[in-house]
This record gives structure tokens, sequence and C-alpha cells, in this order.
């Protein structure tokens, strides 16, 4: 098979998988790519304050309890660390806002990327509270509920910085501690519950997430990419669910576990809760208003007796999925970097080219690297296939004398073909060989590239200031259709002049695809390219020099 219709392959796969991804995001489903579904989002999402799920009771029912607003006034408290600059509601103890310090916004590189807001224009917090039996009349400490700061300091200075708040009703104390890490965006928080009516109380800890159902800022529809909610347990693994599965309340996801945690994803960053292992909890995903969603873990924490305390410890994550620092917290809370059906490969890839990064310190040349690693795997095959594809080009005149004596006899100039392919030891079939090789490591890289956050904002040299974006000034983009035209004129031209126009056309073809493609994947197609051209050149040369020295010698 000669270039043409390997480049007809090529354009056959990738457009398969953009019909199919097109389709499946259309109808809801994940996106082969991004694994994306859309959802129905409104602008402006609706104020007030979610309901919870009421303490479960030992059959697993559930109740909401009222969401009216609170009487007394909210009071903003800001705290900051090195990594982030929060806003805490004294309604309920609850993070409004959250700034990742470290991480630019992909609308102003100048400014944090703000995770969590709470204004008209976008709603994502994180809240926590005490609900009451199911049937009681009491109202425990809850998201609605005024608490009070009882530490002093809002500004890291060491290693940990707590922060405590308290409230108390119907009986019921809550302290709760958020404690902040040096250089991590892992939160513990406990919640000490006590006692301080004269009866045995029985409340239930809900940990919830609530988001709107808008697409983060600065998302391409060219490469869409998940924003939903995930679950995990041991019993049923990894969940992911859609806002579009809450809208049509068709959802399916574990209810209840010992173990796992909830989350809410977007691209790159997630916020998490992790309950403490080995307690019951029951889990709910809902839609609470007109574009809000809610997804809870209550724990029922038994019955107290008067005068005592409980405490319940779990951990908060707020912050980018960042893999390494996810396992840390629980092995499996690195699944939210979620590489869909390409995962087998993908997971591997990205840790080997982790490796390589520690060994050169740049994602860039990471890439470059890992790009003449797989070339030298890769290098028997591809060495094969020019040394057919030079064949071709040597017989080329050949082939075209052949097609001008059968004419429209098909038939008698394929077995004229094969006799021929089978004399010179041609395989016609291998040109297409490295190329089909090639689109599962360009979509698993395209994965990686895509959903790793290590590679957000990450620069190679130059102009390339990050490489999970397209190059801001098609520098790449041109560079490849220059190699292709290249690669192209090194092989056979088609005895067809309308075949050989559409050869020279498909450079542009696929640079203009390349347009809008992560600056690291061009990257790898431009190294790719670049080193193709040189082994098919050595390899042309050397088979040149071994056809004129036979010659010499028959001489």
């Amino acid at each position: 098979m000669d270039i043409r219709r390997t480049i007809l392959w090529m354009i056959f796969v990738f457009s398969v998988f953009a019909i199919w991804n097109n389709w499946q995001t259309y109808n809801g489903q994940p996106s082969l790519f991004g694994q994306a579904p859309q959802s129905e989002t409104n602008t402006h999402p609706a104020s007030g304050t979610p309901g919870v799920p009421n303490a479960a009771s030992p059959a697993g029912t559930a109740t909401t309890p009222s969401t009216t607003a609170p009487a007394v006034a909210s009071e903003k408290i800001t705290i900051n660390t090195d990594v982030f600059k929060l806003n805490f509601d004294s309604i309920g103890a609850q993070i409004v806002y959250a700034e990742l310090l470290k991480y630019p916004s992909s609308e102003n590189s100048g400014q944090p990327i703000v995770l969590l807001d709470n204004t008209a224009a976008a709603e994502y917090i994180v809240q926590s509270g005490l609900v009451a039996p199911q049937g009681s009349n009491k109202r425990y400490p809850d998201q609605n509920t005024a608490f009070r700061m009882v530490s002093t300091e809002t500004t890291m200075t060491g290693d940990t910085l707590p922060v405590v708040f308290e409230s108390e009703s119907d009986g019921i104390k809550v302290t709760r501690t958020y404690t902040f890490h040096h250089d991590s965006y892992r939160i513990d928080v406990k919640d000490e519950v006590t006692n301080t009516s004269a009866e045995p109380q029985s409340p239930s800890l809900y940990l919830q997430i609530a988001r709107d159902g808008q697409d983060p800022a600065g998302s391409s529809s060219f490469y869409p990419t998940f924003t939903g909610m995930a679950v995990y347990s041991d019993e049923e693994r990894f969940q992911k669910v859609s806002f579009s599965e809450i809208d049509k309340k068709n959802a399916d996801y574990i209810k209840s576990a010992d173990d796992g945690w909830i989350s809410v994803i977007q691209h790159f960053f997630v916020t998490a809760w992790v309950p403490q292992e080995g307690k019951e909890r029951f889990i709910d995903m809902r839609k609470v208003s007109n574009s809000l969603y809610a997804i809870s873990s209550v724990e029922p924490l038994g019955s107290i007796a008067p005068n005592s305390t409980v405490v319940s410890q779990s951990t908060l994550w707020v912050g980018p999925q960042d893999q390494q620092a996810l396992a840390a917290i629980a092995p499996t809370l690195d699944l939210v970097v979620d590489y869909g059906w390409l995962t087998i490969l993908a997971k591997p890839m990205f840790t080997f080219m982790t490796w390589l990064y520690s060994l050169v310190g740049n994602w860039g040349w990471t890439i470059v690297l890992l790009t003449v690693i797989i070339k030298l795997v890769l290098y028997p095959l591809s060495a094969s296939s020019y040394r057919s594809m030079a064949k071709m080009k040597n017989v080329a005149p050949r082939m075209q004398a052949l097609k001008e004596k059968y004419g429209d006899d098909r038939q008698k100039l394929n077995t004229a073909m094969m006799e021929m392919y089978r004399t010179e030891k041609i395989n016609p079939l291998g040109g297409c060989f490295p190329i089909l090789l090639q689109i599962p490591v360009f979509l698993t890289l395209y994965r990686v590239l895509l959903s790793s956050v290590e590679m957000r904002g990450a620069g190679w040299i130059g102009w390339i200031t990050d490489l999970s974006v397209r190059d801001p000034y098609f520098i790449l983009p041109a560079i490849m259709m220059a190699t292709m035209f290249l690669q192209i004129k090194l092989n056979p031209t088609p005895p067809d002049p309308m075949q050989a126009r559409i050869m020279m056309l498909m450079p542009l073809v696929f640079g203009a695809m390349m347009f809008m493609f992560p600056a690291g994947l061009v990257l790898y197609w431009v190294v790719n390219n670049i080193l193709s051209i040189a082994q098919q050149w050595y390899i042309t040369r050397n088979m040149n020099k071994a056809a004129n020295e036979a010659i010499l010698t028959h001489k």
C-alpha cells in the first residue's frame, strides 16, 4: 500500500472517531475523547442554599429539611495559605470561595484560577452539617445555621493552620476544625458533636458539594471534557454521573457504602470529600434548583448520650487533579483523572512520562524524548515499511507501464502487479502498519495531555507556554504541514494527476486539524515527522547505494 492509501486510511480513521464522538456528545453520552456529556445549563444558577438529605433511617430512607434562609447576617472570613485564598461563610461554616494561587486563570494568566465561588454568575460551594432523624422536629447545626469562628489565625505562618468554628442548636453542639497544610490542597476536617441536652440524640453528619451545571471557563467545544459528579466504592468502583443524567433522573450510582469518596470534577480540577473508612454512609445526587446540583454523603453518628461527644474525621480536597497527591489521600482518588477507554495505555504512558520529566525537568522535552523512544521501539517495523516504499518508488515507472499495457483490465493488471511485488520482494501493505500503530499512540497522548493537570501551563521553548492548549501562533502546525509535504515528496508520485493533487492537499487538511489541538500533541507529531523523514532518507540512501554497488559489481 503506497503513501496515498496510507493517508486515506488516516483520514478514514480520524473521521470515524470524530463522527462517532460528535454523535456520542449529541446524545448526551460520554465523548470518546473527552468523555463530556452535554448537560442543560443556565446562564445564572438559582439563588438560595441547596437542601440536604436528612438522616437516613435504618431502612435507608431520607427526607429534606427546610432551607429557610437564616435570620442572621452572614460574615465572610478570608483564609490565606501558600496555595489558597478562601472565604468561609459564617452561615454554615461553608467554603464559598477558593482561589488556587499556584494555578493561573485560563482567561487571565495574571490572576489565579477561582475554583469555588458563590456569585450570580457561578455557584460552586462546599458544605457540611448535621440533620435530625426522620420525623424529628429538631434542627441541628447545618448549612443554614450561624457558626462563630473561635480560632484567631487566618494566615498560615507554619506547616499547618487550624480554623475552628462552633455552633449549637436543639441540644447539639458542633465544633468543626478545618486544618490546612503547607503546600497542599488537602484539608483535614474534624467534627466534634456534643450532646448538651438531657436526653440521647441521634444526629447524622452530611458532607456536601454543590455546583451549577455550567462548563468551567475556558472550555473548548473542539475537545470537550467531563464536568460532573463522581463517586467511588470498592463494591461499585469508579462511577461518573453527568448533570444531564441527574436531569433525566436516570443516574445509576451506589447509594450506600462504608468506604470510598464523593466528588465534583471538571477539567484539570476536583473537589472531593473522603469520609472516614469503615463507617456506613448514604450517598445522594440531585438537582436542587434550576441549574444547581448537589452530591452528599450522609453518615449516621448513632445515639449520643447526654454530655457525650462523638468525633468524625474526613478529608476535603479542593484543587488540581494531581494524581500522586490524590492517591496519597485515598488509594483510588486518583481515578478522577479519567482516561476513559484508553486508560490501559494512558496510565502507563503518563507514569513513563513522569519518570522522563524527572530526568529532563521540562514537559516539552519530555514529549520530544518520548517520541524518540517510541520511534526507536517501532524502528524495525518502520524500516521495513520505508524499504517497501523506497522499492515502490523505484518500480513506479514499471508500474505505470503495466497500467498503460493492460488499460481497463483490472484483473490482469492486479495479477501483473502482484507478480512484480513478489519478484521485487515488496510488501504493498508495509506503508500502512507504522501509521496505524501511530494512531493509538496519538490518541493516548491526546488523552494524557488533555487530562493531566501537570501539562496545564507547562511550557516548552519560546512561544509555547502551555502544552495543553493550541499553539498561539500556529507555528508548530505550520512546521507539521511542511514536514508532511517533504514526506510526500520523498515517496512515489501517484501516476494519476488527480491523485497527485489530492496528495498535495493532505498536509493542508491535517495542518488545519492540528490548529486547534494541544501544542504538546502537535509537537509529538512534528518530531515524529522529522524522525520519519530522517529514517526514510537514510534507508533510501542506503538502498540506492547498495543498488549502485550491485550494478558496478556485475559490470
